[in-house]
This record gives C-alpha cells, sequence and structure tokens, in this order.
C-alpha cells in the first residue's frame, strides 16, 4: 500500500487501538494513564500504615482482623496525557519523490496518533519544524 492510497477510512481502522503512556503522568483530568500521585478510584495499588490524625474512611478493617494494625488502602489515580507530535519538513522528508515521500507518510501517521489520542480524550499538539519551527499548536483536548 502506498501513502496515496492512505485516507480517512483507513485512518479510521485505527479507531480501536488505545496509546498508553509508559511512564507516570502529571494531569488534572481523569484519564488512561497512571498518575504520580494516589488517589481513592477502583484501582487497588497498596496499603499504607495508618498514622493518627489521617481519616479513617479507607482503613481496611479486614487487614485489621488480621494483623492488629491499622493500615489504609490507597488506590492508583489515572490521568489525562499531554502529547506534542513533532514533524520534520525539511527536504529530507521529499525524498525519494514528490508524490510518494517521507513527509506524506508521516502525515498520515500523525494524523492517525492525534486521532487516537482525541479519542482517549488526551491533550496533543503539533510542531512542525525544518530549520526552523514553522508551526507550533499547543497541546488540547479538542480538535487539532
Amino acid at each position: 500500500m502506498n501513502v496515496d492510497q492512505l485516507d480517512l477510512e483507513e485512518i479510521q481502522r485505527f479507531e480501536n487501538l488505545e496509546l498508553l503512556a509508559k511512564a507516570v503522568v502529571e494531569g488534572f483530568i481523569t484519564g488512561l494513564h497512571k498518575s504520580p500521585f494516589h488517589g481513592f478510584s477502583v484501582e487497588f495499588a497498596e496499603h499504607k500504615q495508618y498514622n493518627p490524625g489521617e481519616s479513617t474512611r479507607h482503613i481496611d478493617w479486614k487487614l485489621y482482623a488480621r494483623t492488629e494494625r491499622l493500615y489504609t488502602k490507597r488506590y492508583e489515580e489515572e490521568t489525562n496525557l499531554r502529547c506534542q507530535i513533532l514533524m520534520d519538513h525539511s527536504s529530507s522528508m521529499f525524498f525519494p519523490e514528490d508524490r510518494y515521500n517521507k513527509l506524506n507518510f508521516s502525515i498520515y501517521s500523525a494524523a492517525a496518533v492525534i486521532r487516537m489520542l482525541q479519542k482517549q480524550r488526551d491533550a496533543v499538539g503539533l510542531s512542525v519544524f525544518s530549520d526552523k519551527i514553522e508551526e507550533f499548536l499547543e497541546p488540547r483536548s479538542k480538535n487539532v
């Protein structure tokens, strides 16, 4: 398949894919990616020894019955991802010829990744550069 055969229908084939961050991500909105912060959601992370003065709301009473020590349950918090897509627009991207070149392929690839991230409600931006930054769009959750 060459680049000219890729169109919106091809990009829409990626609709069911998810892109997950390999490292933890800081963010303000709940999402698919692991956060460095601990919250009280449904994904159990660990037990933490209870300290006097903390809320008793999340004490694990079953564990207390077995150990006679107070522990609270901690849960993993998930957040959104802020992603910046970088696209090279230098003359080397027009190789091997004008019609079937690396730039066309990178445009379709970026479009597929952007669509995937938008579907996950992640913030995505785009930077186009050659020897200087030609275009810079801040990451946002709406259409780029």
